[in-house]
C-alpha cells in the first residue's frame, strides 16, 4: 500500500505530538488593545468592587482621565469581557476506558486569554520553587478553560526553552517539570539566607578590640553594595528575558497578561558608603513598563514566600548579642523583604496589574489573577502638547471612577512618542544570519513566508529513536525572479535546531538552496507549495523543541514554526506509538485502490504534502498510519492488540469508533509493528479544526501499561 511506503521513508531513520500551527500575524482589525498615536490615546481600565470582583455595566459619564493633571474628554468607550461561556465538557475527562482526550485545536479568533506564565528561576529560592510548581500544576489542571492560550518560561533557561503558546495542557505539564530550583541562581534554600557573622565581627567576638564601630559599618556598607550588585546583575537577566517576552506578545491580538512568579528585586542600589540611589534596575522597569504600555500587555506578579518570619531561626549564628545589633539584624531581614516586594509591585501596578505578596494561598492568587481579565477600553484625543519634546518627557495618567466604594486599576502613562515614530530596527536592517537567528530563536511564530510543521517521532532497529520533520512551505511568500530562459529562480536559506529542555541546541541543520522552475513547475509551486523534511537522531528521552526558520534570499522575508515533543524510553518496555502519516483520497481513487487497480495521478497532493499541511478538502477518504511499539508477545510471537479511533471537533466528540482487534499479518518485525485506516470526509462533515486520536491496548500487558494514544490535528474545508 502507497501509505505504507511512505510510513517506511518518514520512520525508516518520526510519540505522536499535536503539531502546532504557527501563530498567524495580527490583521489591522486585531491592532492592540493600547493606543499611543497623534490622534488617539486608549487605555485598558479594571474596575474591581471590594471583594475584587470586576465591576460591569458603568458608563463614560461614571469615569474621568487625566493626562498631567488635565481632563480629557472621552471619545470612546467600551467593555471588554473575557468570560466565555463553557458548555458541557464533553471530552475533558478520559472515558469509560481511561483514554485522555487529546487537547482541542485553537484558532486565534477563539482565544480568550493569553496569559505568559513566568517563572524567575534567577532569583527564586528552593522554596519558592516547590510552592510555584504546586500552583502551576493546579493552575493548568483545574483553572484553565476553553480558549486560554498560556505558556509557561522560565528567565532562567536558554533561548530555545522560550515554549510557545499553547492550549495543550500535556506540553504545559512538561515544561512545570522543567522548574527546578536554579542553584547558580540567587535565590537560596529559603526567603533569607542563614545569618554568618563577617569576618570583623568574628574578630571583635573574639576580643581583637582594635575592631571598632566605625570599621564594623564600613564592612556592612562594601557587602551590602556587594550583595545589591550581585542582585542587579540577575535582576537584569529577569527584566531582559520579561522584555523579550514582551515585545513577542506585542505581535498578538487583544489584551495579555504576564504572571511573574518572583522573589522580586530591589528597585535602589546600596553603595559602598551606604548610600541608596537609583540604578541600572530601576531604569530597565521603566523601559519595560513603557513597552509592556504600548503592547497591550498587563503584569501580575506573585511572591511564592508568602508569610514570611524575618526573626532569628536555628541555622542562624550570631556573635554581637547587643540589643543594637539584634535590632539591626532582625530589620535587615524586613528591609530586604518590604524592598525586593517593591520591585514586584512597581511592575505590577505601573502596567495595570496587581502584585500578591505576603499570601500563603499563592493558588488563590493566581486563579484571581486569571479571573481579572475583563476591562473598559476607553479613549481621548490627545492635545499638541502630548508629544511635544520640549514641554514633556513623560505623560502621566490618572483615572477616576465616580462610585467611592469601586477601585479603579490603570496603566500609570507613557513617554511623549507616539507609536508610529518609535525607532524600529526594520526586519531589512538585520544581517541575513540575524534575521533567520531572530526568527528561530522567537517563542513566537513569524508568517512572512507561511509555514507549517508536523515533527514524527519513530524508532528503527538501526538508528533507534528519531524525529523527522516535516516543513510545509507556502510557495506564494516567496519571490521568484525571471531567468533569461524564460525559468524562475528562488533563493532560500534554512536554519532548522533541536533544543533540548534546558534550552541548549541539540543538532541543527543548515542549508541554502535554489529553487529554478519552469513555467508548469512555477504554477504548481504556486499553488501547491513544497515538503523540506529532516531527520534529527535523539540519543536520550525527553522534552524537545524543534525549530525551523526559512529565510528568501532575495526579498529579504522570513517565516518560522515550532513544535514540541516528547520522546519516549523505549528501553522501559513500555508501548509506545510513531507519529501519524495522511493523505487524502477522492472516493473515486479509494474506490480503485481497495479494489486493487491504479489511482489516478490527478489528485494533486501526496502524503509528504498532507501530512505536513493537514489541509484537507471535503467529500473525499482520509487514510492513516503509524507504528507500534514494544507490544508484548504470547508464547506463539505474536501480539494481542485492539485498536480504535475517535475523532473531535473541539471539544466534542464527533466518531467514537469500535474496538478492532489487530490482525498482525504479513508483519515481519514484531517490535515495529504498522497499522492503518481511514475515515470518511463527507459533504455533511462541517469545515472546522478536527483532531484524529487512535488508540491502541495491549491485552498482554499490565494495566498502567496496557494502553496508549496518539493523535494528529487537522483542517477541513469546502
Amino acid at each position: 500500500m502507497k501509505l505504507f511506503k511512505l510510513l517506511l521513508i518518514v520512520l525508516s531513520a518520526a510519540s505522536a505530538v499535536a503539531a502546532q500551527r504557527p501563530t498567524p500575524t495580527p490583521t489591522p482589525e486585531e491592532a492592540g488593545v493600547v493606543k499611543i498615536s497623534t490622534t488617539l490615546i486608549q487605555l485598558d481600565v479594571t474596575v474591581v468592587d471590594g471583594k475584587g470582583k470586576v465591576v460591569r455595566g458603568l458608563k463614560p459619564e461614571d469615569f474621568e482621565i487625566l493626562e498631567n493633571g488635565e481632563r480629557q474628554k472621552i471619545s470612546n468607550f467600551s467593555f471588554i469581557s473575557a468570560e466565555k461561556q463553557i458548555g458541557p465538557d464533553i471530552a475533558a475527562q478520559p472515558d469509560a476506558m481511561g483514554v485522555p482526550a487529546p487537547p482541542a485545536a485553537v484558532k486565534m479568533d477563539s482565544v480568550r486569554r493569553t496569559v505568559a506564565l513566568v517563572v524567575d528561576d534567577l532569583a527564586l529560592s528552593f522554596e519558592s520553587v516547590y510552592q510555584t510548581r504546586r500552583a502551576l500544576k493546579k493552575f493548568v489542571d483545574e483553572q484553565m478553560q476553553d480558549g486560554d492560550l498560556v505558556a509557561i518560561i522560565r528567565t532562567g533557561a536558554g533561548i530555545g526553552a522560550l515554549q510557545q503558546f499553547t492550549a495543550d495542557k500535556r506540553l504545559l505539564h512538561a515544561a512545570i517539570e522543567r522548574v527546578r530550583w536554579n542553584p547558580i541562581g540567587r535565590g537560596g534554600i529559603g526567603a533569607f539566607a542563614p545569618i554568618e557573622p563577617t569576618m570583623l565581627e568574628e574578630a571583635r567576638a573574639a576580643g581583637d578590640s582594635t575592631v571598632s564601630d566605625e570599621d564594623l559599618e564600613q564592612e556592612r556598607n562594601f557587602n551590602n553594595s556587594f550583595d545589591d550588585f550581585r542582585g542587579s546583575t540577575f535582576a537584569t537577566g529577569t527584566l531582559g528575558a520579561l522584555r523579550y517576552i514582551v515585545e513577542g506578545m506585542g505581535e498578538l491580538p487583544g489584551r495579555k497578561s504576564v504572571v511573574l512568579f518572583s522573589d522580586g528585586f530591589r528597585l535602589l542600589e546600596r553603595d559602598s558608603q551606604g548610600f541608596s540611589g537609583a540604578g541600572g534596575v530601576l531604569e530597565f522597569l521603566r523601559k519595560l513598563v513603557d513597552v509592556a504600555n504600548r503592547s497591550s500587555v498587563v503584569f501580575y506578579t506573585i511572591d511564592p514566600r508568602g508569610l514570611v518570619f524575618t526573626g532569628f531561626t536555628a541555622a542562624d549564628r550570631i556573635v554581637d548579642t547587643s540589643p543594637q545589633a539584634i535590632q539591626r539584624t532582625l530589620s535587615t531581614r524586613s528591609d530586604e523583604l518590604i524592598e525586593t516586594q517593591a520591585g514586584l509591585r512597581y511592575l505590577a501596578e505601573e502596567t495595570g496589574g496587581f502584585a500578591v505578596t505576603n499570601n500563603n494561598d499563592i493558588i488563590g492568587g493566581l486563579r484571581k489573577v486569571i479571573e481579572d481579565q475583563s476591562y473598559y477600553l476607553i479613549g481621548y484625543e490627545p492635545d499638541s502638547d502630548t508629544f511635544d519634546p520640549i514641554k514633556r518627557r513623560y505623560n502621566r495618567l490618572e483615572v477616576r471612577v465616580a462610585r467611592k466604594d469601586l477601585t479603579v486599576r490603570y496603566r500609570s502613562g507613557f513617554f511623549n512618542v507616539a507609536n508610529e515614530n518609535i525607532a524600529r530596527a526594520p526586519t531589512a536592517e538585520l544581517t541575513p544570519v540575524q534575521q533567520i537567528q531572530t526568527a528561530l530563536t522567537s517563542p513566537f511564530a513569524v508568517n512572512d513566508i507561511r509555514l507549517s510543521l508536523n515533527s514524527l517521532y519513530g524508532n528503527d532497529a538501526r538508528s533507534g529513536n528519531f524525529v523527522r520533520s516535516l516543513l510545509h512551505v507556502d510557495a506564494g511568500g516567496l519571490k521568484f525572479v525571471d531567468m533569461p530562459d524564460g525559468r524562475r529562480k528562488a533563493e532560500i536559506a534554512i536554519l532548522a535546531v533541536s533544543f533540548g529542555d534546558n534550552g541548549v541546541p541539540v543538532d541543527q541543520i543548515s542549508r541554502a538552496y535554489t529553487i529554478n522552475v519552469d513555467d508548469r513547475g512555477y504554477r504548481k509551486i504556486m499553488a501547491e507549495g513544497f515538503v523540506y523534511h529532516f531527520a534529527f537522531p535523539v540519543k536520550k528521552p525527553g522534552a524537545y523543541q524543534y525549530r525551523v526558520a526559512i529565510r528568501d534570499q532575495t526579498a529579504g522575508t522570513v517565516g518560522s514554526a515550532n513544535q514540541f515533543i516528547e520522546v519516549p524510553s523505549m528501553k522501559k518496555g513500555n508501548l509506545t506509538l510513531s507519529g501519524i502519516v495522511l493523505e487524502r483520497h477522492s472516493f473515486e481513487n479509494w474506490k480503485a485502490l481497495a479494489e486493487g487497480r491504479p489511482a489516478s495521478a490527478s489528485e494533486g497532493s501526496t502524503a509528504l504534502t498532507d501530512t505536513s499541511l493537514r489541509r484537507f478538502r471535503s467529500n473525499g477518504v482520509l487514510q492513516y498510519a503509524f507504528e507500534i511499539y514494544n507490544a508484548r508477545l504470547d508464547a506463539a510471537k505474536r501480539p494481542s492488540l485492539t485498536t480504535k479511533i475517535r475523532l473531535f471537533r473541539g471539544r466534542t466528540v464527533v466518531l467514537d469508533g469500535v474496538n478492532v482487534p489487530y490482525d498482525p499479518a504479513g508483519q515481519t518485525d514484531p517490535e515495529r509493528l504498522k497499522a492503518a485506516g481511514a475515515i470518511s470526509l463527507g459533504r455533511e462533515m462541517p469545515p472546522g479544526d478536527y483532531v484524529l486520536q487512535v488508540i491502541v491496548i495491549d491485552n498482554l500487558a499490565k494495566s498502567k501499561r496496557k494502553l496508549k494514544t496518539s493523535y494528529v490535528q487537522f483542517e477541513v474545508y469546502e
